[in-house]
């Protein structure tokens, strides 16, 4: 029997999601920077500074960064942790990777690049002191998985940083759905000439776990001192925890 899993508001099978994600980031790929100030009004700039503040990357530190898109935390990651450091910058979709890949050669940063699965990662245990997912873990089929595989790369006293969408104040909600389900999906028509990405992206944020259980699910990943800081009255957060 085929298991299933959520695309958006549709149920699919498994082994379908990944490709259906895998074809809207290859159709997003070239305008997402440009999108995210458009949707977020350059909030995301600023939700990225305070992850970027919060991981703490001090010189010789090695660093994961997961659904690395195009590149904004492993830049800021590289300057911080400098010659001595390592910083991988890593995402499933080849061309979202490609575009972050050149986008660090563009700023002098030469820093390993690698196509992979969160759910798979093909890093030794107890090798990085941060690992970082910047609004990448609600397309993951089993974040449970995803979860455990940031845990085991991480060392003892190392930091996982997931910043992602998140579920906003409720007097704000009606107003962020007319805006999710409206204009989101015409700017991306207007922008990418892509409606339906966009409308899939305003969905996967519905689906993905609140605040609370997204703690919860850290915690059974194995993470201690798990928080979360709402951002925009919580229309992102971020989450952090330790592996002890």
């Amino acid at each position: 029997m085929t298991n299933t899993t959520h695309f958006g508001y549709q149920t699919v099978a498994e082994e379908e999601k990944a490709h259906k994600v895998a074809e809207v980031f290859h159709s997003v790929a070239a305008k997402y920077d440009v999108m995210n100030d458009l949707m977020s009004g350059g909030l995301h700039r600023l939700w990225k500074t305070f992850t970027i503040a919060q991981a703490g990357v001090r010189p010789g530190f090695k660093v994961l960064d997961i659904a690395g898109g195009t590149g904004d935390l492993a830049r800021a990651f590289a300057k911080q942790a400098g010659p001595t450091g390592e910083v991988w910058l890593t995402d499933i979709n080849e061309s979202m990777l490609r575009v972050g890949r050149d986008r660090l050669l563009n700023k002098g940063l030469v820093t390993p690049t690698l196509l992979c699965d969160a759910e798979k990662l093909p890093f030794p245990t107890d090798y990085f002191d941060r690992v970082s997912v910047a609004f990448g873990l609600r397309n993951m089929t089993h974040k449970d998985q995803a979860l455990a595989e940031m845990r085991r790369v991480l060392k003892p006293g190392g930091k996982l940083l997931v910043l992602e969408f998140s579920r906003v104040w409720e007097p704000l909600q009606k107003p962020y759905d007319v805006y999710s389900f409206s204009v989101l999906p015409w700017l991306g028509q207007r922008i990418a000439n892509d409606a339906e990405s966009y409308r899939y992206l305003a969905e996967s944020i519905r689906m993905h776990p609140d605040q609370e259980t997204l703690k919860q699910m850290m915690q059974e990943a194995g993470l201690e001192r798990v928080e979360y800081f709402n951002l925009t009255a919580g229309v992102a957060a971020l989450h952090t925890g330790i592996k002890l």
